[in-house]
C-alpha cells in the first residue's frame, strides 16, 4: 500500500471519528449535564476548531486521493468533494449566521421558543445538523470504499 494510501486512509478516519465524537457524545453530554445556554456557549466555541478540522482533513484527503488514483471522478472523489463542500458552507456560512443569532438572542433559556430569532437559529440548527450527519454517513462510506 502506498503511504498516500494510507495517509487517505488515517485522514478519512480522524475526520469520520472526530464528527462522530462530537456529534454523538461530546454534544449530548454537554446539553445533558450543563445549563442550554452553557452548553451552546462551549459547543459555539468549538466549532471554529472543528470545521478547519475537517477541511484540513477532507483537502489532505483529497489530495491524497488523487495522486495515488489519478484524477478519475470515481464515487469517492465525488463524496469527498461534497464532504468538503458541506464542511466549507458550514464553517463559512451557517456557523457565522449562528454565532450572530446566538449574539442577538442572548439567552435561550430566557427567550420564547416562538421568537423569530429563535425561530430562525432551529432552522441553521436543522441545515447544520443534516450536512453534519451527511458528512460523518460520507465519511463511514469512504472509509469502508477501496
Amino acid at each position: 500500500m502506498q503511504y498516500t494510501d494510507m495517509l487517505y486512509k488515517l485522514v478519512i478516519s480522524l475526520w469520520a471519528g472526530g464528527n462522530a465524537i462530537f456529534t454523538l457524545m461530546l454534544t449530548p453530554i454537554l446539553f445533558k449535564t450543563e445549563s442550554r445556554d452553557v452548553a451552546g456557549r462551549i459547543v459555539g466555541n468549538l466549532f471554529p476548531g472543528y470545521f478547519r478540522w475537517g477541511m484540513a482533513c477532507g483537502v489532505i484527503a483529497l489530495i491524497c486521493r488523487l495522486a495515488s488514483r489519478g484524477f478519475d471522478l470515481k464515487l469517492p472523489v465525488v463524496v469527498l468533494v461534497l464532504m468538503l463542500a458541506l464542511t466549507s458552507f458550514q464553517a463559512f456560512y451557517v456557523e457565522p449566521h449562528a454565532a450572530e443569532l446566538k449574539r442577538q438572542i442572548g439567552s435561550f433559556e430566557a427567550t420564547t421558543k416562538d421568537h423569530p430569532l429563535r425561530k430562525e437559529f432551529s432552522k441553521l440548527h436543522g441545515v447544520s445538523a443534516l450536512c453534519n450527519l451527511t458528512v460523518l454517513a460520507g465519511g463511514v462510506l469512504l472509509v469502508l470504499l477501496p
